[in-house]
């Protein structure tokens, strides 16, 4: 199949885009908005001409049907090539989870492959699900996966592709001695799912593989993380102890591994390395809540040990890639441009009904680069991939507005519904210095969302606004407490019927003049990224 071409398009919703200003403090906002097209094609059947609307346009989604978490992302022989869990029968999740595959010279415009794996075997009758790919020393590619077996039993297997030479790798082969790993004793056979990446240890030259569970033998409902040990990927030895364990967190799946630099020169594609200058992301989807979470550490190769930089801050219990709808995330490192990247998948959050009356469900986040906050040391940074801005047909200038408190400023952006905004505030610092005994203990999701006025806040953008439709509009905002903290938030209540406010504190160092917005919008989803990237919420948005 060729191609997805990047075409501009618009709805016939006709929404409008808007700077909101509700506080009692003035700002001034430089903004510079483009128009963005993309790849995700146009010529599919829907059952319901209504919800047409809703299907993107530059963020990934197959051509029709449900899918759910991105696998196996790689870069090889020049393709980007992404894998995902897929039903190819229905546009609701079911027991014969396939993996679909899609492949792209940059991210961005992408070639619908056939079906990489299918449920064919005993190991993996109930479907070929979450896995990792992992590149060898000599070029060549393996995949790790989970299996449900005919008894509902959680294996992992192996996948290689079936000609090396072949860029676009169409065909796979399973193992023939699948499975190559059960549950070890003490876990659920349920509960042993979603292996990482696999690394090279220098200390023995064999590989290491993080597989996510959970331990409830003292009734306390931890999380872990444990790592096997294998000389050839078939063979496997489960190492003493926990990678990582944290008590209250449930049932860790989708774990992610890795490296980030705390300074520049680092080799960053090498998940052993162990120096000053690096510390290691587990990033893990807790299945209780289905958020992802992910805290900074020190790792241990020797002694199979990854301790937090802050305890309080532990996976699960404090920084999340995205406050809004965003789940089962893997990364991969790109070679060709020495940078790690982030996929999350973006389920629906109107009804099953609505799923299989437009024939598709879900999509995929747009590709983020992910790296180390060297300024505050305490976070990542997520930034969508620099391909996205080839995207942009058109540019509007905006910069230079002041609002007063209490207004709306429209912004004409000729009725889009794709849109890459990039925004900047500044604050009166007369209106801080006045609020400094209000709005203590703000937060986004209990507070009022956009609606509720403070002393300093809230301030931003409404989105996917239309004044005929009953106020419709999505929110995404700042709100500076009396305490000087800042919040990210992105208000749902007035745009879709998930009803919710997201967002957290964001970091704000005290030499930054400015707080910063990126908002992507792309027909039913809206994607912001706050003060470069520090937090981050997505949503999606019907009407």
């Amino acid at each position: 199949m060729p191609e997805t071409a990047s075409s501009p398009r618009s709805s016939s919703r006709g929404p409008e885009a808007g700077v909101s200003e509700k506080t009692s403090g003035a700002w001034d906002g430089r903004i510079r908005g483009a128009a963005a097209a993309g790849g995700g094609g146009n010529a599919f059947p829907w059952s319901n001409a209504m919800l047409q609307w809703q299907r993107t346009g530059f963020h990934f989604q197959p051509q029709k049907n449900w899918m759910n978490d991105p696998n196996g992302p790689v870069y090889y022989k020049g393709w980007y090539h992404l894998f995902y869990q897929y039903n190819p029968d229905a546009a609701v999740w079911g027991n014969k989870i396939a993996w679909g595959h899609a492949a792209s010279r940059d991210l961005v415009h992408w070639r619908h492959l056939p079906l990489a794996m299918v449920p064919d075997h005993w190991y993996d009758t109930n479907g070929v699900w979450t896995g990792s790919a992992t590149t060898l020393p000599d070029g060549r590619l393996a995949m790790l996966y989970t299996g449900s077996t005919n008894a509902s039993v959680q294996v992992q297997c192996l996948a290689v592709p079936a000609d090396d030479a072949d860029p676009l790798l169409t065909n796979w082969t399973k193992y023939e001695r699948n499975p190559v790993l059960y549950p070890p004793r003490g876990i659920g056979p349920r509960d042993f799912r979603d292996p990482t990446t696999a690394w090279l240890d220098p200390s023995d030259g064999a590989w290491r593989i993080v597989i996510g569970s959970k331990d409830d033998h003292d009734h306390d409902h931890a999380g872990i993380a444990v790592v096997y040990r294998s000389r050839d990927l078939v063979h496997f030895d489960l190492l003493p102890g926990l990678l990582h364990r944290v008590v209250g967190t449930g049932m860790w799946e989708c774990i992610d591994f890795y490296p980030v630099a705390t300074t520049g020169g680092v080799d960053m594609s090498d998940t052993s390395i162990g120096t000053n200058d690096v510390l290691h992301v587990i990033k893990a989807s807790m299945d209780d809540d289905r958020h992802d979470y992910y805290a900074l550490g020190r790792y241990d190769a020797a002694a199979n040990a990854w301790t937090p930089l802050d305890a309080a801050r532990d996976v699960g219990l404090g920084l999340r890639y995205d406050w809004g709808n965003f789940y089962a995330s893997k990364t991969f490192y790109d070679p060709a441009k020495r940078r790690r990247v982030l996929w999350g998948w973006v389920g629906e959050a109107d009804s099953e009904r609505a799923d299989v009356s437009k024939g598709w469900a879900s999509l995929q986040g747009v590709p983020r680069t992910v790296l180390l906050d060297t300024k505050t040391g305490a976070n990542l940074l997520q930034w969508p991939v620099e391909e996205v801005e080839t995207l942009r047909a058109n540019s509007t200038d905006l910069s230079g507005i002041t609002v007063d408190h209490g207004s709306v400023f429209p912004l004409d952006l000729r009725r889009a519904t794709q849109l890459d905004i990039e925004a900047e505030f500044q604050l009166d610092r007369r209106a801080i210095a006045a609020a400094l005994d209000d709005d203590v203990g703000y937060s986004c999701s209990t507070s009022g969302g956009a609606a509720a006025r403070g002393a300093l806040g809230p301030f931003g953008l409404l989105v996917l606004a239309d004044r005929r439709r009953r106020g419709e509009q999505t929110a995404v905002y700042f709100y500076v407490d009396g305490s000087l903290a800042t919040h990210f938030c992105q208000d749902e209540s007035r745009s879709s019927r998930a009803n919710d406010v997201v967002g957290s504190a964001v970091p704000v160092l005290e030499d930054e003049a400015t707080l910063s917005l990126r908002v992507l919008v792309d027909h039913s989803i809206v994607e912001s990224f706050a003060q470069g990237g520090r937090s981050t919420a997505t949503s999606r948005v019907y009407s």
